[in-house]
This record gives structure tokens, C-alpha cells and sequence, in this order.
């Protein structure tokens, strides 16, 4: 058996104990971090930042077969009040489609807005992008080239409101948030917690990366 009072083991007991109290340091900001990003997620799903600007921005939700689904319809009916009411002279609609559809998401939502009247002229179909980064950079660059103006109104269900705006920054555009009616489980603004606080942390751009 080793000596207690070998120098080896007295040098390395206050080694270890200092990296333990860095270790618990760590944590302890670990986790106060993420608990702060879930209340400001949880905050900014409670409000709604709805303004004039240039742009009513709809993101992307599942399609069928050119149809949007209950929740893509429910954040264009909002997007069409929004119109109507007279927040913004344009609605860019957004989104891919995915493997095997025959339409985009931004397809169905402008047959969607045409349908309630909404004309051609005043919709912005933007049909790049798999993911909200994607999406919001590729809106951006659309309105850029058109001389449309940076402020937008993004349209989406509310968990999703502080990545959002975050991401809108990252891309160049002035974002605020008008959310859907649709109720935020837990598992979704869990979710919307971890993607925020590793943006934050890494950028949005990785982190739309890492998820394809």
C-alpha cells in the first residue's frame, strides 16, 4: 500500500478537487443557461410582436399532394389575416418538398392564398429550403432581389417564435413574430430550447446542418 503521505498522492488530491469544482462550475452554467433559453422560449411563444412591415413570411409545414396540411393551413389563414388587415403588402410563402412529393410547400400555400383571393402578384413563393434556416435565408435573398425591404413578419405556430427571429437576424432580416393559435406541447419548446441554445452557441447555419 502507498504511503498517505506520498507526494504523488497529496499533489493529486487537490488536482482532482479543482477540476472537480470546474466540473460542477461548468454544470451549474450549463444548466442555468439552458433553463434561461426555455423561459425566453416559453416567453416569446406567449406574444405576439404583429406590426406593419414589408413582408408577411409563412414558414413551412407538411403538404399532401398540393394540399396544405392543418397546421401549414392554419399559419396561411393567419398569414391572410395578417394581409388583410393590413400589416404588410406581400406574403412570401416557404418550404420544399420532400422525397416523393409532386408539390412544394410554398406551392400549396400560394394555390391556398389564391383561393382566398389573395393575388399572384402579392405572393412570394420561395420554394428552397428543408429546414427554417434554409427558408428564411432563401426569403431573404428573394425580397432582397426584389426590392422588397428587410422587415418581415414571420408566421409560424408559437414555440417556434424566438428561433425564428433569431434565425431571421442571422440571415439579414428584421424579424418579428405573429404565431398561430396552435397550443405548444412541452416536447416542442424542449425542443426549440435545445436548438436555440446551441445556435446561440455555434450558429444556426451549423445547426440547420447537423440536421439533415
Amino acid at each position: 500500500m502507498g504511503d498517505k503521505h506520498d507526494p504523488a498522492v497529496v499533489g493529486r488530491s487537490p488536482r482532482l478537487g479543482a477540476l472537480a469544482r470546474v466540473a460542477f462550475a461548468v454544470a451549474l452554467l450549463a444548466t442555468a443557461y439552458v433553463g434561461l433559453t426555455f423561459a425566453q422560449v416559453w416567453w416569446y411563444s406567449t406574444r405576439d410582436g404583429a406590426q406593419s412591415v414589408d413582408a408577411i413570411v409563412v414558414l413551412g409545414a407538411a403538404q399532401f399532394d398540393g394540399r396544405p396540411s392543418p397546421v401549414l393551413a392554419a399559419r396561411l389563414d393567419h398569414a391572410f389575416d395578417l394581409y388583410e388587415q393590413g400589416y404588410a403588402p406581400l406574403i412570401v410563402t416557404t418550404g420544399a418538398n420532400q422525397a416523393g412529393d409532386r408539390f412544394t410547400e410554398a406551392y400549396a400555400g400560394l394555390t391556398y392564398l389564391l383561393e382566398r383571393g389573395v393575388p399572384e402578384d402579392d405572393i412570394l413563393v420561395v420554394v428552397d429550403g428543408t429546414n427554417t434556416f434554409e427558408s428564411l435565408s432563401a426569403a431573404a435573398n428573394a425580397l432582397f432581389a426584389r426590392g422588397a425591404g428587410s422587415r418581415v413578419l414571420l408566421v409560424s405556430d408559437p414555440y417556434h417564435a424566438l428561433r425564428a427571429v433569431e434565425i431571421a437576424r442571422e440571415v439579414g432580416l428584421d424579424g418579428r413574430f405573429s404565431p398561430t393559435t396552435l397550443d405548444s406541447s412541452m416536447r416542442q419548446l424542449g425542443r426549440e430550447t435545445a436548438a436555440v441554445a446551441l445556435g446561440r452557441v455555434v450558429g444556426f447555419r451549423r445547426v440547420s446542418n447537423l440536421s439533415q
